[in-house]
């Protein structure tokens, strides 16, 4: 089954990146020979029109052929307005960079149907206290109902923390509710030292209190859920950066890059814990394969957006066998990245827990 979930989880966002190729390929009228789910030698395929939808042999990855892409292929006089290389620049530069928006406006929409379903937030009932913390020293009861802080209506544990954690060393009022009565309650967290999401140390503000693990499902309106789902889109196109960012500056360790045997072994998992966390996996992933095409990079999508960018300046393409060189050292370095990734997940398989 986890080689089933990976599958679904790749090939949908395969599809839904080559679909924005092919589309607007359609779209500005320039015309579509092959359209192709996986990469390598053919397994199965299917000509419709003038396009031959196939199959093919490797999974991770597609692509859309279309009519005049080689520079040095021969165009038929009747078809020269159809073909890509014939096009002006600003249409070749919106098939190109199609797939990774393509990408990125699917897992906004992911998110907003997250939204719409329902996502699962923690009440705000205090479970276990920390002996001597400051919430113990202040009096506060498992079994506490935090409803307000500084005023505050607050109603899920993330809202609390979010608070406590931006408020070291001062002093903050929490209103409780109890079985019988309501009691407001000042505590000052004390300043902690903390690991962010990229192992950074930081300081935060921590009281000593646990949540009960008591959940529950929060829906929201359509127009809630749209605007939310955009706004987590764009969170998670930032977080992808800034990860990358820390990866050059060696804040995040490179063996925390994975390649195909983690995202197969974070399908499974993620589709054992729900249909909610499956899909919200794949809108991340989603978005960080929309990001990553669209680098700079030779052989990628944002490495023809630069050899257009330069076409404009220069006011005529690239010669081919630039191009061609240039293609070469840039697939050289994702077989290279590919490799150290692989490397990366056969070595979690063999660490004290394996892999997540």
């Amino acid at each position: 089954m986890t080689f089933l979930y990976a599958i679904l989880l790749l090939g949908i966002l395969i599809v839904v990146h080559e679909l924005g190729h092919f589309l607007f390929a359609k779209l500005l009228g320039i015309k579509v020979t092959k359209f192709s789910l996986g990469l390598g030698p053919k397994l199965i395929g299917k000509q419709y029109g003038e396009t031959e939808y196939l199959v093919s042999a490797i999974p991770f990855g597609g692509y859309v052929k279309m009519y005049g892409e080689e520079m040095s292929e021969e165009l038929r006089e009747e078809e020269k307005e159809r073909a890509f290389s014939t096009q002006p620049i600003y249409k070749r530069a919106i098939v190109v960079s199609a797939g990774a928006i393509f990408n990125i406006i699917f897992a906004a929409l992911l998110f907003f149907m997250i939204y719409i379903i329902g996502v699962p937030r923690l009440t705000a009932t205090v479970g276990d206290l920390s002996r001597g913390a400051p919430a113990d020293r202040a009096g506060f009861k498992k079994g506490d109902t935090i409803s307000s802080i500084n005023g505050k209506p607050v109603k899920y544990w993330d809202e609390i923390t979010g608070i406590i954690h931006d408020n070291p060393g001062k002093p903050i009022q929490i209103t409780v509710r109890r079985a019988t009565h309501a009691e407001t309650i000042t505590v000052t967290p004390e300043k902690k030292a903390s690991k962010n999401i990229f192992g950074e140390t930081i300081s935060v503000g921590l009281i000593g209190i646990t949540p009960t693990g008591d959940a529950e499902t929060v829906r929201f309106s359509v127009f809630d859920a749209f605007s939310m789902g955009i706004k987590k889109t764009w969170e998670i196109i930032v977080l992808t950066l800034t990860a990358i960012v820390k990866l050059v500056e060696r804040v995040v360790p490179a063996d925390t890059i994975g390649g195909p045997i983690m995202i197969f072994q974070l399908a499974s998992k993620q589709a054992q814990n729900g249909f909610i966390s499956f899909v919200t996996l794949m809108a991340v992933i989603s978005i960080n394969l929309g990001v990553f095409n669209l680098f700079p990079i030779p052989v990628l999508d944002g490495g023809h957006i630069l050899y257009l960018a330069i076409e404009k300046f220069r006011n005529k393409p690239l010669s081919e066998q630039i191009m061609v060189v240039s293609q070469k050292i840039g697939l050289a370095f994702l077989l290279l990245l590919m490799a150290f990734a692989i490397y990366n997940d056969v070595l979690r398989l063999f660490k004290p827990g394996g892999m997540p």
